[in-house]
């Protein structure tokens, strides 16, 4: 039978045992901390709340502790040290110091874990898109250890160059692009709208007209060609079919005698407003 008295007594023991601790521990922002602690596994929350990174903390009671300083770099790398390693490739920044990321050679991770997905990683002070990282996994938590220097620098400055041209997944090409580069890549852009297909045809259709000093209003999908709403430069109002595959002027919406495949959407607009200027004169 258990006597509660000598287990209260032990309860007081052991809570008086955990205020006179300290203890290293990674903290995501407005994040828990876990951490075991006499034989039992505490849930801390940190204070100040908003705590993001290395910490040494002190317990003020069961449920919260204060960070006393920060945990220096052999303090973090003894932390790390024992836990396995995994390359990953850098996607994107979802919060904080979170970036989500995606294993740099998949059959290495399934081998390992018996899975390959992309996975957040925690306290990244160091890289940008699409470098490869070296983390660490703490049970289903993944830390940040450092940048792979070993890596190719060129991959990843592809892909970045790349992604700010706006390239489409599908259209990457490069010597060396692997299907987890390729997979990276796709991830980073799914978010974007200006990687949908319809804004890239919005862009497209607007690049040309700009180029003849029209300006792009509207435009509907009529499957194998674009009916494009538009405007001169002196704001007169245009409508167009366009064909899809060159921007080959189908109909321009005004008398060509029969020579609308002669243009294309650039030239049409100069063609238009010379005909206004003509009708004018």
């Amino acid at each position: 039978m258990v006597n509660i008295h000598s287990l209260l007594n032990h309860l007081t023991i052991q809570e008086a045992e955990l205020l006179n601790q300290q203890f290293l521990a990674p903290c995501v922002r407005n994040g828990h901390i876990r951490t075991k602690l006499s034989n039992l596994v505490y849930t801390f929350r940190p204070i100040p709340h908003d705590f993001q990174g290395w910490g040494i903390f002190q317990p003020v009671d069961r449920t919260h502790v204060r960070v006393n300083r920060m945990a220096d770099l052999p303090q973090i790398e003894a932390y790390l040290h024992p836990l396995p390693t995994l390359r990953l490739i850098l996607v994107r920044l979802l919060q904080g110091q979170t970036w989500l990321a995606f294993p740099l050679n998949v059959s290495d991770m399934t081998q390992r874990w018996g899975w390959a997905k992309p996975v957040p990683i925690h306290l990244v002070t160091e890289g940008s898109a699409f470098d490869v990282v070296i983390a660490r996994p703490n049970t289903q938590t993944w830390w940040f250890d450092t940048l792979d220097r070993r890596a190719n620098p060129q991959p990843s400055e592809f892909l970045r160059q790349a992604f700010q041209q706006h390239t489409p997944p599908e259209q990457l090409r490069f010597k060396g692009l692997t299907p987890e580069m390729r997979m990276a890549y796709e991830l980073a852009t799914q978010p974007l709208g200006e990687f949908s297909q319809a804004e890239r045809d919005q862009r497209r259709l607007a690049k040309a007209l700009k180029v003849g000093g029209g300006t792009l209003q509207h435009f509907s999908n009529q499957e194998e060609y674009w009916r494009v709403e538009w405007t001169t430069a002196e704001g007169q109002p245009q409508i167009s079919a366009i064909a899809k595959s060159d921007l080959t002027v189908l109909s321009s919406g005004i008398c060509l005698s029969g020579r609308d495949l002669d243009f294309d959407l650039e030239s049409l607009v100069g063609v238009i407003e010379q005909e206004e200027e003509d009708w004018y004169d």
